[in-house]
């Protein structure tokens, strides 16, 4: 795990983070433009009837600030998880905080049962690309023309515990 030039403290996302949450997923172009009632489903990620997770959404705050430097959001049923997406706000990144928030969703995919964890990422999102295949994932598969706003392939990338 590298280390951050800064430390981040690492916790389930909250109502009250939605706002920066948003502001920062905007701002990010690779990242998805979920609407505000999306992440407000996310912030409830257990199932009431099982008491399982079923969502696993996480925010990196910067330890001096407290401001949300980045977050995670993945989906789990067991034995399969997905990352969703993780996005870190640009005068934060080359930190490791996105590699500490994937990390993190992985012990807790790992304490929720989850041996295969999938994930689709851009064809020209190098970086990211970078970050998964130094975590273990490799690219499976690829869905031509799956992101719009440039038509974009999705790489597949697959990661087994």
């Amino acid at each position: 795990m590298s280390s951050c030039a800064e430390p981040v403290m690492i916790r389930p996302m909250m109502a009250v983070d939605l706002n920066r949450v948003l502001d920062l997923a905007g701002g990010l172009k690779d990242a998805p433009q979920w609407s505000r009632a999306a992440y407000e489903g996310i912030v409830d990620p257990v199932d009431g009837e099982s008491g399982s997770w079923r969502r696993i959404a996480l925010v990196a705050c910067d330890a001096e600030s407290g401001l949300v430097a980045g977050f995670a959001v993945a989906s789990l049923v067991p034995p399969e998880g997905e990352l969703e997406t993780v996005g870190v706000a640009s005068e934060f990144q080359r930190r490791g905080i996105g590699r500490q928030l994937v990390n993190e969703i992985g012990k807790k995919f790992r304490l929720q049962g989850v041996t295969k964890v999938l994930l689709e990422v851009r064809d020209s999102n190098l970086a990211a690309k970078g970050l998964y295949c130094s975590l273990g994932f490799r690219e499976m598969s690829r869905r031509s023309g799956y992101y719009i706003d440039p038509i974009e392939d999705a790489v597949v990338m697959r990661l087994d515990f």
